[in-house]
Formats: structure tokens, C-alpha cells, sequence
């Protein structure tokens, strides 16, 4: 949740920045009207306190003098009704405000660039230069299946469309996969965690999925409780309603889950193959740290992820998310984006996010600095999306007589 503090004494400022995300007019007049309409009542409460504190110190004088304090009583009785409406008055614009900013995205930096959607992110660079192929590289799913790794017509009998079955040895390579993005995340100092794959909603409302996102996520009937999107939710909320000691920081983790999406927004996108499923495999990476040391931990995750990909020998690019492109809590964000040859263009395999103290102040996680307790930031990023680096080694090992090349630092996993 932003800082409604900050928003309120530089509105005409972070307006301008929430603009970046496309925020509409109306919802900002109407932040702007809630805020005025909050000063004016603070202020004929704070009237009302001083005049009771001006009464209230006459009754000593009135005593001393003798005189009548009946009518001064009755004046304080009637004030002090006045003061407990005005504050129930100010107290119900506050909570009015509370919710109306759980639906406000984060402030993005000044560094993201203004744009409307993905078509305005703006290219870093590029990494490994994507192969040369003497044939006609084909697409995923029909490699898959020829070769008998992905069922798509089975998945879609278990459950329905969007879900896909992995055989053999796509079974096994998804598992090799995971496991090796698991130990190369742990050398690069990320402590491995497993978390539950269902939250409370408490938990979805401390990372920003609620009330937001409620549309795409999968709910249990007759509880508040929801399947994850993302390992990002249980890993963050570890430490919700926290105060961490200063030496503590930065917490690195990286967890495996299946993730689980509705897909609710993505109607007619990707209907072939595992590009975009309800249930897919997930490495996350999360950091909790202090507000100096967030870039410095984001550059990290970003590198670490480029260099998986690297270590894989799949090519991809590093691509600055535009204002309009840019996630709900995240601050900035760099995507990574695989070459698929069968496609023919870069698709996203990992999103690495700063949400600077948005989901901090929303999940009360705070370190304690000095004698003050302060809010942390908190990052999260695919690292990788298990999935779709299977089908990018499928695309970009794929040979002419239908066989796949194993990567060699997977093989000992296998």
C-alpha cells in the first residue's frame, strides 16, 4: 500500500508518477476530494478539542472564585458530544481512505519509463546469440508431443483447457530443471524454503493479490483461503507482523511451488501449448531488506537469473518495464525474455520486481534501526518459470531429426 502520508502532503507530485501506470483521473479527484474533505474535519476537531481544553481550565478559576460551575459543565458535556461525533466522522473518512488505497498501485521510479503497455518497454541488452538453424525450428508443442513428453488432450480430460500433462522424460527434465535452479540459487546465497501451496487472505493481502486480483485467483470453496499465484506470497508473508534485528538483513530465499492462475485477463492469448497455464512450476527468489541495500540486492536477482539462463545456454534479452506495463505493487521491474526460435521472438521466462515498501507496509514488516522501527523493502522474481524453460530448451536444443540435446549441466541431474 502506498504512503497515504506521502501522497497527501505531495499529491500533485505522486499524481503525476501514478499516471505512469495509467491510474484513472477519476480515482485520483476522488483520492484528492477524500483528503480535503479529511483536513477540513481534522480541523474542526482540533477546534472543538481546544475550546474543551480552554473551558476545561476554567474550573479551577470558577472554584477559587466561587462562582456557578453548572452552566460551564453543561457547555463541556454538549462540547465533548460534539468532539466524540467528529471524531467518529474523521475515523470513518481514514478507513474510508485505508480501503480506497488497497486499490491504488505502488509509486513507480523515476527511472521506469512512461509508456501504455509492453509495446514501450525499453531493451537493456541482450545475452548469447540465438542459434542458426539449418531447418525450420519447430514450436513446442509439436516437438512435444511427437516425442511423447507433454499430453495436452489428457490434461484437458483431468481438468480442462490450460492444463497439460508432462511424460517421461519432459517429466524428468522439468524435475532436473528444478532442482538445479534450486542448488545454483543456493550458491549464489538465496537459503532455499518450502512453503505451503495455499494461503489465508490476510496472506494475499499483505503481497498485493487482494482486493486487486481476486478475479484470477483460485479460492477453496467455504474458506478464506486461496491456492498461491506465486511462491512470492508465502515466502514474503515469513515475516509478516515482524520487526527484524538490522543484522538480519537482507533475508535472500528461493522456493519451488506450482503456482496456480485463472488467467482470467488473457482470453484467447496463448491457447496452444504451456506458454500460459492455470497450474504451472515456479522457482521464486524473495528478498527482505533494509531501504539502502534494495537496488543493490535487485541488480542481484536480475544477475542471478540472467545467469541461469546463461548457464543454459538459452539466449534472452533484459527488457525496463514501461509505466503501463508495470506490475500493481511493483516500484520497477526488469524482465527477462527467452529466444524461442519456433515463435521466433522473445517471450518472458522471468520478472524481477522492487516493491520498495508497498507490501512492507501492508504486511507490518519492519527492522529495527536504532532506537526507531522502519518499514523494509521487499523484491521478489521468477527465477525461473519451469515451465517455459522447458520449452525454451525444447525450442533451442531441438535437432533435425526430432531429438532434443540435453543441456550439460543438466545431465548429471537426469
Amino acid at each position: 500500500m502506498i504512503d497515504l502520508k506521502v501522497l497527501q502532503n505531495n499529491f500533485d507530485e505522486v499524481a503525476k508518477k501514478l499516471k505512469k501506470k495509467n491510474i484513472k483521473d477519476e480515482v485520483l479527484k476522488e483520492l484528492k476530494r477524500l483528503f480535503v474533505v479529511l483536513k477540513e474535519q481534522k480541523g474542526e476537531l482540533e477546534s472543538l478539542q481546544a475550546e474543551q481544553n480552554k473551558k476545561s481550565k476554567l474550573f479551577p478559576v470558577y472554584m477559587k472564585e466561587k462562582r456557578d460551575v453548572s452552566e460551564l459543565k453543561k457547555e463541556l458535556e454538549e462540547n465533548k458530544q460534539k468532539i466524540a461525533f467528529k471524531q467518529k466522522v474523521v475515523n470513518d473518512i481514514e478507513e474510508e481512505l485505508e480501503i480506497y488505497a488497497l486499490n491504488i498501485p505502488n509509486i513507480p521510479d523515476d527511472e521506469v519509463p512512461a509508456g501504455e503497455d509492453e509495446e514501450d518497454n525499453v531493451e537493456l541488452k541482450r545475452v548469447l546469440e540465438p542459434r542458426e538453424f539449418d531447418f525450420e525450428p519447430k514450436e513446442h508443442w509439436d516437438i512435444g508431443e511427437k516425442l511423447g513428453w507433454i499430453d495436452f488432450e489428457r490434461g484437458v480430460k483431468l481438468a480442462k483447457s490450460r492444463f497439460s500433462v508432462l511424460k517421461g522424460m519432459g517429466s524428468r527434465l522439468e524435475r532436473a530443471l528444478i532442482n538445479y535452479m534450486l542448488d545454483f540459487n543456493a550458491q549464489r546465497g538465496f537459503k532455499e524454503v518450502s512453503v505451503p501451496y495455499i494461503v489465508n487472505k490476510t496472506s494475499m493481502l499483505s503481497t498485493g493479490q487482494l482486493p486487486k486480483f481476486a478475479d484470477d485467483l483460485f479460492k477453496i470453496e467455504g474458506e478464506e483461503l486461496y491456492l498461491i499465484p506465486t511462491a512470492e506470497v508465502p515466502l514474503t508473508n515469513l515475516y509478516r507482523d515482524e520487526i527484524l534485528k538490522e543484522d538480519e538483513l537482507p533475508v535472500l530465499m528461493t522456493g519451488y511451488s506450482a503456482c496456480f492462475r485463472k488467467e482470467a485477463g488473457s482470453a484467447g492469448r496463448d491457447t496452444r501449448g504451456m506458454i500460459r497455464q492455470h497450474q504451472f512450476d515456479k522457482v521464486e527468489l524473495v528478498s527482505i531488506t533494509k531501504p539502502d541495500q534494495s537496488n543493490e540486492v535487485f541488480d542481484k536477482m536480475v544477475e542471478c537469473a540472467s545467469d541461469l539462463l546463461t548457464s543454459l545456454g538459452l539466449p534472452h534479452r533484459l527488457v525496463m518495464l514501461c509505466g503501463g506495463d508495470l506490475g500493481f505493487g511493483a516500484a520497477k521491474t526488469i524482465d527477462l525474455e527467452v529466444w524461442l526460435p519456433g515463435q521466433g521472438k522473445y517471450r518472458e521466462i522471468s520478472s524481477v520486481s522492487n516493491t520498495r515498501d508497498f507490501q512492507a507496509r501492508r504486511a507490518k514488516i519492519r527492522f529495527k534501526d536504532g532506537k526507531k522501527n522502519r518499514l523494509v523493502h521487499t523484491l521478489n522474481g521468477s527465477s525461473l518459470a519451469v515451465g517455459r524453460t522447458l520449452i525454451a530448451i525444447m525450442e533451442n536444443y531441438q535437432q533435425k531429426d526430432g531429438t532434443i540435446e540435453i543441456p550439460e549441466v543438466l545431465k548429471k541431474y537426469l
